[in-house]
């Protein structure tokens, strides 16, 4: 039980690489607040984890706005009495090319991929320096370090996350440890999004997975392994670092 009698907070925790997280989190003994914009999925996956003896609570909004993330901290202390993990896992794709995207869609981007990680780590980090350590761990991608066609806004917002994941664990060591993950490939419903960008979605889906050095597409499970170790014990010494897990696409 890795995490055993901690708290966490994931985002976009009803489906993907988020609930995979969340299942695992669970079943390594932590209390976890799911968020969300489905209350239906959120509430489905709070009963699932909880009838199997697990602590789940599901809170839900949109955590591009500051005001759900200050929610999300405050649930995790009246809930679970404290908290000492959080993981920023929801994205948004945003598709278009800086002379195609909206500026709305623009905004919507870098609110959810970027500024909703300064949100939620502004009302975390104080209520972590409270028991004296914490770990944040911040869902980026390997679009971060290449780039797509008509990902403007996903490419920067990524990026701009690993520089932020830095600074954070500069400014907050050695109480919190702070890294991010930078994942290639998975099968999750924003694959298939962003295929969308292409003529031949399904052929590029399986291009994709094909270019990997292990012919495969991630699964929500190989990242959610990732991040258990990295917001574990075991990773004490680890902090303000980017890891990829892209099953070697970023060698060739």
């Amino acid at each position: 039980m890795r995490l055993n009698q901690k708290t966490a907070i994931i985002t976009g925790a009803t489906s993907g690489m988020g609930k995979a997280m969340a299942e695992r989190f669970v079943s390594e003994g932590a209390s976890v607040i799911l968020s969300g914009r489905d209350e239906n999925r959120g509430k489905d996956l709070e009963r699932n984890l909880t009838q199997k003896g697990g602590k789940a609570f599901f809170v839900a909004g949109d955590i591009s706005h500051i005001s759900v993330n200050e929610a999300l901290v405050k649930a995790a202390i009246h809930n679970f009495g404290k908290l000492d993990i959080v993981v920023t896992n929801a994205g948004k794709l945003g598709l278009g090319s800086v002379t195609n995207i909206s500026v709305e869609k623009w905004n919507e981007t870098i609110c959810t991929n970027l500024n909703s990680v300064f949100y939620l780590s502004r009302f975390a980090i104080p209520e972590m320096q409270k028991n004296g350590k914490g770990v944040i761990l911040a869902n980026s991608s390997i679009a971060a370090f290449k780039s797509f066609p008509n990902h403007a806004a996903y490419c920067a917002s990524k990026a701009a996350l690993v520089a932020l994941v830095k600074e954070m664990a500069l400014d907050y060591g050695p109480t919190i440890r702070v890294n991010t993950i930078c994942p290639g490939p998975v099968n999750t419903p924003m694959i298939w999004d962003s295929a969308k960008a292409f003529a031949e979605p399904d052929t590029i889906v399986q291009q994709t997975a094909n270019n990997t050095l292990m012919k495969r597409l991630g699964e929500p499970e190989d990242i959610a392994s990732l991040a258990l170790f990295l917001v574990s014990d075991e990773a004490s010494w680890i902090t303000g670092s980017a890891y990829t897990i892209d099953g070697g696409i970023l060698v060739k």
